[in-house]
């Protein structure tokens, strides 16, 4: 029986803690003109991961759309072949399109 005043007697010392805390926390944020964000405003958002405007999303679309164009660009004009069922990069392919571009443009130069 004597544990229960000692545990009325905790709860109102935690309960007394917590409503002074709350008031602390709403004279700082008062007197500092602090704003708290709540659970719901930090999740993150799968279209906007970083939290950009909306101008500012379009246009890291826009480019991201753009670096993708112009990989698949680059990607597509490299020379590959099908090696025991893997896509390698066909070397023989690249020194002939060097060796090309290098006799091109040593024609070019003497004339």
């Amino acid at each position: 029986m004597s544990w229960i005043p000692i545990m009325i007697f905790s709860l109102l010392i935690f309960v007394l803690f917590v409503f002074l805390f709350t008031r602390f926390v709403g004279y700082m944020k008062r007197e500092q003109n602090l704003h708290i964000e709540s659970l719901h405003e930090t999740l993150i958002d799968r279209d906007n991961p970083i939290g950009l405007s909306g101008d500012e999303l379009q246009k890291l679309k826009q480019q991201q759309k753009e670096a993708q164009a112009h990989l698949k660009e680059v990607i597509a004009k490299l020379p590959v072949v099908k090696k025991d069922g893997r896509f390698q990069i066909d070397e023989e392919q690249l020194k002939q399109r060097r060796e090309e571009r290098a006799g091109g443009s040593a024609g070019d130069e003497g004339v």
